[in-house]
């Protein structure tokens, strides 16, 4: 008989671009493109302060597409690290797939091999995780590693939502949709009945 480990601290799995900050179709590229999205901060230091450890995953193509490098993408985190810390807030891992959409790798959702690096680095399991994306490719990705895949309909989800509206998946069926971060740090955060 195996016994449940429930020692993991909670973890919540966060996409980048279009659910803490504005997307681009023209990429972020610098810090000063980067621009949360209304609330987005204020949710992750709830969550943190809640006792929640906070990883994000992120595709970022333009490292390949030679828009920015990783010194730039470093530079938007520490942005996004900092004004994050101002509000009490932290993220405990930022792992990113730098490749572009033909390259074959295995990192790039919507294949789950950052999230199973992302248990490798930190030693957790998925299965009661949420991962919050804003595409098809972040809810696939999610899904596919274990964990429990949410939609915010901010950055590109009332398109997802649009796309995944006619799947025949039980997982797809089920699954939560929130307005943006802060509603699902609302639910999340709730005081079970």
């Amino acid at each position: 008989m195996s016994v449940k480990d429930d020692s993991q601290q909670p973890l919540v799995i966060l996409d980048r671009d279009g659910v803490i900050n504005k997307d681009s179709t023209e990429f972020v590229k610098t810090p000063d493109e980067w621009i949360p999205i209304k609330g987005s901060l204020e949710a992750i230091a709830r969550m943190s302060r809640a006792g929640y450890a906070v990883a994000v995953i992120t595709n970022q193509s333009g490292i390949a597409r030679r828009l920015f490098n990783t010194a730039d993408l470093n530079d938007i985190h520490i942005k996004m690290l900092q004004q994050l810390k101002d509000l009490g807030g932290d993220i405990e891992a930022i792992l990113f797939c730098p490749h572009g959409p033909d390259d074959g790798c295995q990192c790039r959702k919507p294949k789950p091999g950052l999230f199973e690096d992302l248990v490798k680095r930190m030693s957790v399991r998925l299965d009661n995780v949420y991962a919050v994306g804003d595409s098809e490719r972040d809810l696939i990705a999610a899904h596919a590693a274990g964990a429990k895949p949410v939609l915010v309909t901010t950055g590109n989800g009332e398109k997802t939502l649009e796309d995944i509206a006619g799947y025949k998946s039980r997982w797809v069926e089920s699954l939560p949709v929130f307005e943006n971060l802060e509603a699902f740090t609302d639910f999340l955060l709730k005081p079970a009945d």
